[in-house]
């Protein structure tokens, strides 16, 4: 009977289904317990790293952004105006406080030549690729 619960494939199903469980649970993530804030996306155009990042009811004056290598590194604070001394929440989803949200990028970025952009509540980070990191097309001689 034992034979039956403790087959050799046992433990390597249950391995399996807890990996596919946290992948799961993982897709749930940003909506569960307030998610990660600030949401980013970041994209490569073949010429620079984009990173895009949902900043509503930030001042820009309180974001910063650093590029070292090819590091990307996004912090700053979110205040929220207290509803007031009367005012009771009836549902309260938006986070403040202080955020910091660090990404590897593939390759390393010029720093010399980041641009960051605020508008519209969303922060555009463009981060041009270093020289060496740049495709070329190289020529071929015929001969």
């Amino acid at each position: 009977m034992l034979g039956t619960w403790f087959d050799d494939g046992l433990f390597e199903r249950m391995e399996r289904m807890r990996r596919e469980m946290n992948q799961l649970m993982g897709a749930f993530r940003p909506f569960v317990g307030g998610g990660v804030f600030p949401a980013i996306n970041i994209y490569d155009n073949g010429e620079a790293y984009i990173a895009q990042a949902e900043l509503p009811g930030v001042d820009p004056r309180e974001v910063d952004v650093t590029v070292t290598g090819n590091t990307l590194n996004v912090k700053g604070k979110r205040e929220i105006q207290p509803a007031g001394d009367k005012a009771a929440y009836l549902r309260r989803e938006r986070a403040a406080g202080e955020f910091n949200r660090a990404f590897k990028l593939p390759e390393a970025v010029d720093s010399g030549k980041v641009q960051a952009i605020f508008r519209n509540g969303i922060l555009q980070v463009m981060m041009p690729r270093a020289e060496q990191a740049q495709a070329r097309k190289v020529s071929i001689k015929a001969e």
